[in-house]
């Protein structure tokens, strides 16, 4: 029998308080936070007016490091993926989603054991992430079965709660829309209408004693041209790289270099417009968990997380500043994100 959580597969404390189990779900919504749900629950009544409520996904507020999370049940400074860019000591800056190899060894980059390790597994995403360094490190232990559609995963998905075991299904298709058009645009809840469908159709064909959990990784803000900062050079002096994403930069500084003098003169030209805190700030206020010495190289020596909506940009040419959603911040519409339960969960 399957337990409610992968710290009760372990004998230890439930704090969800999900009863036992014969088969689970876990259905992914990349990019659909609290907020965003809660603005558009006419849309999706299935998911919003399902029992549940809410949970932060962690920090830095970006896919890579929730995934993660969800399946370690350990926050970025244990398990060590630490943004969406990275430093690897060493090697520079590398994508945390893409640019496995080398240096970034899935087996050893993320240092944790996964849930999927722990208990029969089916992982459901899209085929061509089917043996991509990201799956092999975050959700290393499942059976992959791969589908291009939402329909095609969907129905993977019942067949596979079939089967009397732990199933993970990915959605990415509200997050890409949200980068694309921004999650208040007609797209985006239209996306979110076919998910909506989906997930009720998923639950009315679930065995008894099944349970369904649907969360996500992040939520979402949309920011527009009048949002965008674009960094003044003298704030990059003594900077030797440049990590995270629009909206949590993570600065690493050259050899010599002062986190105070960095993170004064950011503060100093961001006022409120940011949080600007040094690692030992960031470590002291909990926003990594423990860090482990391993990670510890990995994390910026000065953070710059956007308030509202702003993202800040090294370059007025930078390419990424046609993407309208994003995330990766503090603040609670990109932290904060629904947990709702169905099935034998309800």
């Amino acid at each position: 029998m399957l337990r409610s959580s992968s710290l009760a597969m372990r004998g230890e404390r439930n704090p969800l308080s999900l009863p036992p189990v014969e088969g689970a779900v876990v259905l992914l919504v990349d990019g659909l936070g609290s907020a965003q749900l809660g603005q558009r629950a006419g849309h999706a009544r299935t998911l919003a007016t399902a029992p549940g409520g809410s949970l932060d996904a962690g920090f830095p507020s970006t896919t890579a490091v929730a995934l993660a999370s969800l399946m370690t049940g350990a926050l970025a400074g244990e398990h060590g993926i630490v943004g969406y860019d990275a430093l690897v000591p060493g090697h520079g800056v590398r994508n945390q989603l893409r640019d496995w190899g080398g240096p970034m060894d899935p087996l050893r980059w993320q240092r944790l054991p996964t849930l999927l390790e722990q208990t029969p597994s089916i992982v459901i995403g899209e085929q061509k992430h089917a043996a991509s360094g990201f799956t092999q490190a975050v959700l290393r232990g499942g059976e992959y079965r791969g589908a291009r559609t939402l329909a095609e995963r969907f129905a993977l998905a019942r067949d596979a709660a079939r089967e009397r075991v732990l199933v993970y299904l990915y959605v990415p298709e509200l997050d890409r829309i949200g980068h694309d058009d921004g999650w208040q645009s007609d797209r985006w809840v239209d996306a979110l209408e076919q998910l909506d469908g989906a997930v009720r159709d998923l639950v009315a064909g679930l065995p008894r004693r099944t349970g369904l959990v649907a969360t996500a990784d992040h939520g979402m803000v949309d920011v527009d041209a009048s949002g965008h900062l674009i960094v003044e050079p003298a704030l990059l002096d003594g900077v030797a790289h440049v990590a995270g994403e629009p909206r949590c930069l993570q600065l690493h500084l050259a050899p010599g270099g002062s986190a105070d003098a960095v993170a004064g003169a950011w503060r100093a030209w961001l006022g409120d417009a940011a949080w600007v805190a040094t690692r030992d700030e960031a470590t002291a206020s909990g926003w990594f968990g423990e860090v482990h010495p391993d990670v510890a190289p990995r994390l910026g020596d000065v953070f710059v997380a956007s308030r509202g909506r702003r993202a800040i940009y090294l370059d007025a040419a930078d390419p990424a500043r046609g993407m309208i959603g994003q995330h990766g911040s503090l603040t609670p519409d990109e932290l904060r994100v629904p947990l709702r339960r169905f099935g034998a969960f309800a």
